[in-house]
């Protein structure tokens, strides 16, 4: 008797094993598709509790396979980047990136031409676009062209000029030339500092350049900076202040900052790590 039951206590425990190992290869493969999603959106997307889905990410994260964030989780995609430094960058404040990029994907219609720059951040949009269709777009970054050419109706142009490893990026003469012969509707940058001053500052002068010919085939500019990078001026500027239609920061944006963007003039979202998008 104590034998039989120890046998189905074993296929018990062998059935609940295989169940809980789809279950989170199901949320692993949810979180590849649409990494946006918040526990309960993954809970109704899964069908089943928001405790189960906490206790999976939770374990997952023990195993290295993503990260948690504020609501949710992102993948630990390590192995599928080119560079550690690009690896790296992508880890770093990934809640405040993963709510801006949700926010900003509300600007983007099917069938818009978009550029959007090489950064981490930006790689988040790319990632927050999967659902978007016959996008049209141009970008000078490894990373987000091989992103956003996943979705098949896309076609994506990676800029072509001197390759920059450390950055995954293109740049140069050559790529600036292309960008100038392009009509773009929406152009999406990043920056590694951001103050009054200057406005967006970039580390790397091609960087830098490269960004300045993006904004002039551009009708509109969309600055995705992460709240780290207020007040911080690195080597040479690409876009004044004035030029932003529109800002995309983080819900750790400090009050006076708030108060010195308003005084400026410049239109401002700041992101909640739970928010919802911008209308």
């Amino acid at each position: 008797m104590n034998l039989s039951n120890s046998t189905k206590n074993n296929k018990i425990q062998q059935r609940n094993a295989v169940t809980t190992y789809g279950r989170r290869q199901s949320l692993i493969d949810t979180l590849r598709k649409q990494p946006g999603l918040r526990v309960p959106e993954l809970a109704r997307a899964l069908d089943v509790s928001e405790g189960t889905v906490r206790n999976d990410l939770n374990a997952l994260e023990e195993q290295g396979v993503l990260v948690r964030v504020h609501g949710g989780a992102v993948l630990n995609q390590q192995d599928q980047f080119q560079n550690n430094s690009f690896v790296r960058r992508y880890q770093q404040n990934a809640a405040a990136k993963l709510a801006i990029a949700r926010e900003a994907a509300v600007l983007v219609n099917d069938g818009d031409s978009i550029l959007l720059d090489a950064s981490s951040t930006v790689y988040y949009l790319a990632k927050a676009l999967s659902e978007r269709r016959h996008l049209r777009v141009m970008t000078n970054g490894f990373e987000v062209a091989r992103e956003m050419a996943q979705n098949s109706t896309n076609v994506v142009i990676l800029i072509g000029g001197i390759v920059n490893n450390e950055s995954s990026s293109v740049t140069g003469l050559l790529s600036e030339r292309i960008i100038e012969e392009l009509h773009i509707q929406k152009a999406f940058l990043s920056c590694s500092g951001f103050s009054l001053e200057r406005g967006l500052t970039e580390v790397l002068l091609s960087e830098a350049q490269i960004k300045r010919k993006a904004i002039e085939s551009s009708q509109q500019l969309f600055a995705l900076v992460d709240s780290t990078k207020f007040g911080k001026e690195d080597l040479t500027s690409f876009a004044r202040p004035e030029k932003i239609n529109r800002l995309f920061t983080d819900q750790q944006l400090s009050s006076e900052w708030a108060e010195r963007l308003k005084a400026v003039g410049v239109p401002f979202t700041i992101c909640e790590e739970e928010g919802v998008p911008v209308k």
